[in-house]
Parts: structure tokens; sequence; C-alpha cells
């Protein structure tokens, strides 16, 4: 049985696309407005740059509503993401480095301290800065933050995802800013005449700051209250110490919804990995609940998705394309799909999903296969075959869910048994991507 599996995305001219060859060649122009499903981590939108660090961004389609938005923030050692006011919830992952992040909702400051893996939350109002440490390894700080999309809390590209503090409070005339902050005249003439920092800068020490760093403590102490006292938060989950849901041979993969942590109740966004050894496949399957949106964290593969039976063939093609560390891509909801790692590396992916609800995703092949639970007479009519093949085609695979894919891989040929793959386990993982 030949397989096709491929993807609904919006081609850029240097995105690598196979084309399924029963459908006619995707156009590479795109209509205004549109959103990919792919976008290579060349073609990440600069926000900040500077010598302590620096953020990009992607929009994505979700297939459905509209765009998220997706940034990359990283931080040389010893640096500052100075504070903001974030309009729509956040759920970032920590990819490398470490560091602390101090936020408030208005009532009590809060920190936390974070490290590789660490997954975490921020609602829509938040006022929130990260420092990242400075250590022996002096890693770069790495955050993948996502931002929420729905009705009751959307992320609206006119306004950004948030704003520095500095710049809200600036806004107001000299009269106000005297009366509310009850300063004298000079204070307010050096912080109103003081050039504006960029969003990342180098972190100062007490002995460092000037008025316009005091000024800046000021505003957050008028936001949140002089009287409380900072406290420390030590409730996080880190996905690299967490048990896989699913472990073979082949590779892992593992969820955090809802119930593996609690701030994400009230949330739609989950977060997921995937790490496949080389020459495996994540079986052709479905998320019947949720778009997923991913990140290449490490090595190469081919990404193939189906479209829907009932979808517009003019606006969806089936197709495959290969990706590479840094690129993002996200597959619809309810559209088959099926990751491949090359035989010469792992190809390792975590990701968003607009749903922190259990998922049961439908796998079609495998131990799993959704159709080993159908009436074989009905499928083979469905597929006008005899129930002899059918028979054949559902039993012969014995593997489920992360699979040795020999038999489908285009590209190359996988070499040896399963226990000589080299594997990216978690613990090899934690060392991956140092500067």
């Amino acid at each position: 049985m030949k397989i096709y599996v491929s993807t609904w995305i919006a081609r850029s001219s240097s995105s690598s696309l196979y084309i399924d060859h029963h459908h006619e060649a995707w156009s590479e122009d795109v209509s205004a407005g549109a959103r990919p499903y792919l976008v290579r981590r060349g073609h990440r939108r600069s926000l900040v740059v500077t010598e302590y660090g620096e953020i990009s961004a992607a929009e994505i389609s979700s297939g459905t509503k509209g765009p998220y938005h997706i940034q990359f923030i990283t931080l040389e050692p010893n640096s500052l993401l100075l504070p903001v006011l974030l309009h729509a919830d956040m759920v970032l992952y920590v990819h490398t480095g470490n560091g602390k992040l101090s936020r408030t909702d208005g009532r009590k400051m809060k920190e936390i301290n974070l490290r590789r893996g660490d997954v975490y939350r921020l609602q829509a109002g938040s006022v929130f800065f990260v420092r990242s440490n400075l250590d022996s390894e002096r890693q770069n700080m790495r955050i993948h933050a996502i931002f929420s999309n729905t009705d009751e809390d959307i992320y609206e590209p006119s306004i950004g995802a948030y704003s520095s503090i500095s710049d809200l409070v600036l806004g107001f005339d000299r009269k106000v800013l005297q009366e509310a902050f009850k300063v004298h005249e000079e204070v307010l003439e050096e912080l109103i005449g003081a050039t504006k920092p960029p969003a990342v800068v180098h972190a100062v020490t007490k002995d460092q700051k000037s008025v316009y760093w005091e000024m800046e403590d000021r505003m957050l102490d008028f936001l949140i209250g002089n009287k409380h006292k900072k406290t420390k938060e030590t409730k996080t989950f880190n996905i690299l110490d967490a048990k896989p849901d699913f472990e073979n041979c082949n590779g892992w993969s593992l969820t955090v919804d809802r119930h593996s942590l609690k701030s994400l109740s009230d949330s739609n966004i989950g977060i997921f990995m995937v790490n496949l050894t080389k020459g495996s496949l994540m079986g052709p399957h479905w998320n019947p609940m949720a778009t997923e949106i991913a990140v290449v964290l490490h090595g190469q593969g081919m990404v193939r998705v189906v479209c829907s039976g009932t979808a517009n063939e003019s606006e969806c093609k089936n197709m495959r394309f290969k990706v590479k560390e840094g690129d993002v891509f996200a597959v619809p909801r309810f559209h088959p799909m099926a990751q491949m790692s090359f035989d010469n590396d792992s190809f390792v992916f975590m990701g968003f999903s607009t749903s922190t609800k259990r998922n049961h995703p439908q796998f079609l092949t495998g131990k799993s296969s959704i159709l080993r639970i159908l009436d074989r007479g009905i499928l083979a009519v469905s597929f006008n075959v005899t129930n002899t093949t059918m028979d054949q085609l559902l039993n012969a695979q014995e593997e489920a869910v992360i699979l040795d894919c020999t038999a489908l891989h285009t590209f190359t040929s996988r070499l040896g048994t399963c226990t000589k793959i080299e594997t990216v386990d978690l613990a090899k993982l934690r060392q991956l991507h140092n500067p």
C-alpha cells in the first residue's frame, strides 16, 4: 500500500516543499492577509536586537481562527528583559539557560526560578520582567513563547503582545506624573530627558542604578503598592524531568495539559514534545482537540499532512516538507499528519497545542490504530478491496505510535536494529544547543 501524507501551508520560495503528485502544484502567491503554516527560522520577524539579547517573532496560522503569535527571546548571560505589561495570555518554554522571572498581577510581586525545560504561564494583565543568570557555563537563556488567541483573550497585532512599562508611564504629561509620583521637578526632568533603553539590557546592580532605574522601580511600586513584599514561587513543570506519555526504542512523546500543570487549567494553550530517534516515524494520526504549532529543537525531518476530506482543493493541498532546527510549522485540527526523522540524526520538536484538554490522538496504523476498532467488512467496502486485503493491511504493523520507518522512508535507509540506534534521551537533550 502506498501512503500519501502531506501538508496544508502557504509556500515561501525557500520552503523546500514537495507536492503530492495527485494534486496541482501549490501556488507561490499568498493572498493578502494570509498567514503561513510554515515559517523558516530565517524568515522570523526581528523585533529587538542588542548586544545583550534579541527577540524575533513569527505569525502562524491555526487553520480556523486568526494567526498565533510566537516570540523567540534570547538573553545573553546576566541580561535583563525590561518590565512589560502583557496584553494576552502567554505560555513559555525555556529552551536553554536559566534565570529568574518576576511578575505581578497588581496584588503582589512573585519570583520564579526558570531553567531549561521549564513550562510556565503568564496571564493577560501581568507585569513581568526576566533576568538571565551568569553561571559557569555562560549559556544564553532562550525562551519560546506563544500568545493566546481566543474570543475572550485575543492577540491584537495592532498593539502587540505587550507594552513597555516606561512607555505607558511616560505617555502622561509632566503635571500628571508629578502629582501621581510626588517627586521633585528635577527628577521628572532627568526621567523625561533620559535616553530610552532598548527592551533587553545588561542587568544592573543596586550600585549602578541611575535615577531612571530608580523611577522604573517606583513605577512597579505604583502598580502593585509598596506594602507588598516579593514572594517566591517554587511550583513549576519541567518537561525534561517528566516521564514520557509514550516511549519505545523509536522515540518518545510527552504532553503538558491542565492535568499536568495547574496554571493551565483556564488556559487554551498546552505544550508537547516529541523525540524521534534516527530513521523513525510518528505514525499517521490526527489531533481531534487542537491545532498543533511546533518548533524544531534539534535535527531535521519530514512533515506530512493530509487535508480534511471535505476541504476545498483550491485552498488545501496534500504536501510534504522538510524542516530543520528553528523552523515553525502548524498542523490544523483533524488533519492527519506524520513526522519522520532521517537516518543520520534524531529529530526533536516541541510545540503548543490550542487546547489544554486531555488529548487522545487517533492513529491510523499499528496496535493503537482506530481502523482496528472498526468493522473489517465495512472498511473493505470503503477501500473497495477484499476482506483479506484489509486484514493484511491492518495486522502487519505490530508497533504503535512511534514506528520504524524503513518501509516508508523515501530519502534514506536505516541500518541496524533498535538496540543499535543512538537516541537523544532526556539527559542528552539537556546538553543540546550549548552556545
